[in-house]
């Protein structure tokens, strides 16, 4: 089966001639937008925010994959604009959403940002365009909330328009990887959309995986950051338990991953962070209620993730108490790191937003210094925290506080003048034991 929608778009594609759309430029969006450009099509990116046009306008990228000049050379080649004018949808023959999918208060998706997004679409919607989901959601968004949305002009998917799923694979800080040197998962809605999908991602990327259908692909996306929630919850949990027993779980770890098979090492850490793993789960924990699924050791592991911030500040105050004598309510605290990874200025999800507040809500005072990070933006759940500013890590600064307490280890942070001025030190990350920087006033945590 074939239409001509389809082998005009097959054959505009196979000539990079087709021109793409990425709606949503942010940490997955813009680094693909300027890849596929890199790949030779011509690429509008849209977003609903004025200042990152603004910066793509200026040359200035917000997102650390993605250097100026690797902006510059593509906007200069004519290959990529951006815009918050998604009337120019219509002029695109392939549209990539990479939108968010927070949840709500209560962990359930948040799908409004695809729904409005997937209704944007619809206003200009034509035959012969390939549209494409890369946010990470349940199974059965694609061919049910998304297509539903763009038939309701009653253009039909697979006939006259063309639909995809392909899970975004970003590691924001990790060098060693690229959007263009990830394998991709490809999906489509039907035999045609299928063909597109690995025809566009194949002209992209390294290599492309195609999968059985859209609901697939959405449930492998899933099942990569769950495989990390549930693994990481168990370190955690590991952490709390070998620590009563004296036994250093970092030492373990260090000594289990010398087994050439049959495992893998993960790291414990002050809770999760990043749009993925401490939220993805809970989208197929949602899902499974339809089919009156239990879906345990996902709950688990959140559960075990979310209680690492409560768990770290009471190591901070036993520590206090201990050491110093001194109570954490009139005790100021210093964090290290207030993005949710290492030497990225990603705050999303960090857990270090949810242990100010924890320390506060004991008495205790909070300040951060991060390299990456300037300010604390406005935040959903962390309101109150918006527009505290980095501190400097110098002597006079650090002799201020009574504990230091490392929650991301940044490459760009003087561990050593830390261990020499910080009275007392709580170190989530392993950072300072694998610098050798030993001392009986640096706790793990």
């Amino acid at each position: 089966m074939t239409s001509p929608h389809h082998d005009r778009l097959l054959e505009s594609i196979s000539a990079h001639a087709a021109n793409v759309g990425v709606i949503g430029l942010g940490y997955v969006g813009l680094p693909l937008a300027i890849a596929v450009a890199r790949s030779g099509f011509s690429v509008t990116g849209f977003d609903i925010d004025p200042s990152k046009i603004v910066a793509l306008d200026e040359g200035r990228s917000y997102v650390e994959a993605v250097t100026d000049n690797a902006l510059g050379r593509e906007a200069a080649a004519g290959r990529f604009r951006s815009t918050t004018d998604f009337a120019g949808l219509g002029l695109c023959d392939v549209i990539v959403i990479c939108v968010p999918t927070p949840l709500t208060r209560h962990r359930d998706p948040d799908l409004s940002f695809v729904e409005n997004t997937s209704h944007a679409i619809a206003k200009t919607l034509r035959k012969g365009q390939l549209v494409v989901l890369e946010s990470t959601t349940y199974p059965g968004t694609t061919d049910g909330v998304v297509r539903a949305i763009l038939e309701e002009t009653g253009l039909k998917s697979g006939a006259d328009f063309f639909l995809g799923f392909s899970p975004e694979r970003e590691d924001p800080g990790n060098r060693a990887f690229e959007t263009a040197s990830i394998p991709k998962v490809v999906a489509g809605d039907g035999a045609l959309a299928a063909a597109l999908m690995e025809r566009f991602y194949g002209a992209v990327v390294a290599s492309v995986v195609p999968v059985s259908s859209n609901a697939t692909a959405e449930a492998v996306k899933l099942t990569e950051n769950i495989f990390r929630a549930v693994n990481i919850a168990l370190v955690n949990e590991l952490k709390v338990v070998y620590d009563a027993m004296g036994i250093d779980i970092w030492e373990v770890i260090e000594a289990a991953k010398t087994k050439p098979f049959g495992y893998m090492p993960f790291y414990p850490g002050p809770g999760l962070g990043g749009h993925c793993i401490p939220i993805d789960p809970f989208y197929l924990t949602w899902k499974s209620r339809e089919y009156e699924l239990p879906t345990r050791f996902i709950e688990l592991a959140g559960e075990i993730n979310s209680a690492m911030p409560r768990h770290v500040v009471g190591r901070l105050a036993e520590a206090l108490d201990r050491r110093q004598g001194k109570a954490l309510s009139r005790s100021s605290v210093l964090i290290i790191g207030l993005a949710y990874k290492k030497n990225v200025p990603d705050i999303r999800e960090s857990p270090s937003l949810r242990l100010i507040e924890l320390i506060e809500e004991r008495g205790g005072k909070a300040s951060f210094h991060d390299p990456h990070v300037d300010e604390i933006p406005s935040t959903r759940e962390h309101l109150s925290l918006k527009g505290r500013r980095s501190v400097p890590l110098d002597e006079d600064t650090i002799r201020r506080f009574d504990a230091v307490l490392v929650a991301t280890d940044h490459d760009a942070v003087d561990y050593a003048a830390l261990a020499r001025w910080a009275p007392l030190i709580i170190d989530t990350r392993n950072v300072f034991a694998r610098r050798g920087l030993l001392a009986e006033h640096i706790l793990k945590a």
